[in-house]
Formats: structure tokens, sequence, C-alpha cells
């Protein structure tokens, strides 16, 4: 005897699944009576694990880094990607420090300099990489040219540096004038009291 391949079927009201017409009266009596559809995620869920799968599943989950309140779905998205209290690294020095303080520490740290070895000049870290795109390490041509701008200025007449001696030199004779006033003028008076006091 021949079984039919094709089964006869119809959508279960309750759970909108495809049910043998011969059993579809059963199926929806004991569908109605012992299963759920998750309003979430449309799962059937039996009634007296309805409370525990949403709690297990779907409610909202505060985040063990900055204790906000996001969905339990999305709690891994969070962590890795959004929470301000996530471990991040500055891109310039590799310190660990949490998300939200990495504007302010970047800000600092990448006005650091560093000596390029190709040019030999002091670069900020900020600065690196497009520096180092554009270094065409000559560091001889870099220096040579210092060398000889230094010169060019005192030719065209630039003011030459005032050496430490000059300085301290004049600040010595200027010391020692303002001490001979003093001296001098200390001396007047002691000598105009003198001739004011009487004579016993």
């Amino acid at each position: 005897m021949a079984v039919a391949s094709d089964q006869a079927t119809s959508i279960c009201s309750h759970c909108d699944r495809a049910i043998p017409t011969s059993n579809l009266d059963l199926h929806v009596a004991h569908c109605s009576r012992k299963l759920e559809k998750c309003k979430v995620c449309g799962d059937m869920i039996p009634k007296r694990h309805a409370e525990e799968h949403f709690l297990s599943t779907h409610a909202p989950v505060a985040c063990s880094l900055c204790s906000e309140t996001v969905g339990r779905e999305i709690l891994a998205v969070h962590k890795g990607e959004n929470c301000p209290q996530r471990i991040v690294t500055c891109e310039y020095c590799e310190f660990p420090l949490p998300a939200i303080d990495l504007y302010k520490h970047q800000e600092v740290c990448g006005n650091r300099t560093e000596l390029c070895h190709l040019c030999s000049r002091y670069i900020r870290l900020r600065e690196r990489d497009v520096h180092e795109s554009r270094c065409n390490g000559s560091a001889n041509n870099i220096a040579e040219s210092s060398r000889n701008t230094i010169p060019a200025e005192r030719d065209r007449g630039a003011p030459a540096r005032r050496q430490p001696h000059d300085v301290s030199r004049k600040r010595l004779l200027f010391t020692i004038a303002i001490t001979g006033i003093a001296v001098l003028f200390g001396s007047l008076i002691f000598q105009r009291k003198a001739e004011e006091s009487p004579v016993h």
C-alpha cells in the first residue's frame, strides 16, 4: 500500500506553524494552553518558562564597566565599541586607558617630540606619520644648510647674539656704580648730621 508523500496541512493560528490537518484540532488545543509566543524574538516558549526566557535572553542588563543599561543582545557591541570605560591604547605611546580619557591624553602625548633618525630633526608624534612619508633623509643637507644660514644672516646685518660674559660684565659694572652712589650718598648724610649736632 503506497503512502502519500504530500499530506494536507493547515496553519496553527497560535504558533503559525504548518500542522497536518488531521492533527490540527489537537495541536491547537495543546499549543494555546501550553505555549506562548515571545514578543521579542517570536519563539514559542512554554508558558511556565516565558519570564525566565525573557530575563535570560532579552532583558536589558547593566554594563559591568560603565553601569549603563543596554539590551542584552547588543551588550558585546557596547563593551567593544561604545562603552566610555572600555580600555583602549594611545596611538602614540600605546598606554592603555579608558576610552573617555583618550582624547585629553593624546592631546598631550601627541605634542611630545621624537628625533627623526633620517634628517636629525625633532618631530611631534602627531606629525610623525606625515613626516616619515615626506622625509627624504637628507640629514647632511639640512645640517649644511643650518651652518650656512648663520654667516648669511650676519652678512645681511642680522644682529649677533650677545655673549653671556658681556652680559655678566655689564651687570657687574652696573652693580658697582649703584654701590658707589649709595656709599657716597650715605657719607654725605653722615657728614651733614655731624655738622648739625651740637658740640659739648
